[in-house]
């Protein structure tokens, strides 16, 4: 194969692999609203959207030495 072949291979990968990206971050994006269940169920596991409390005086994190 030619330098140019592989150059112009290369670039069609790149090109097919953002349009694939592109598109599926798309039909994500289409459907904001999770069904209450899912959001739930998220929120389970990774923990609720809310910011955190204030650190006390004291409670800072320091290293373990």
């Amino acid at each position: 194969m030619s330098r140019a072949a592989i150059i112009a291979l290369v670039i069609l990968v790149a090109a097919v692999s953002t349009t694939a990206t592109a598109l599926i971050v798309n039909s994500r994006a289409s459907n904001p609203s999770a069904p209450e269940e899912q959001r739930t169920a998220k929120e389970k596991f990774f923990g609720a959207g809310k910011a955190l409390p204030p650190i006390k005086d004291g409670q800072e994190m320091g290293p373990r030495w």
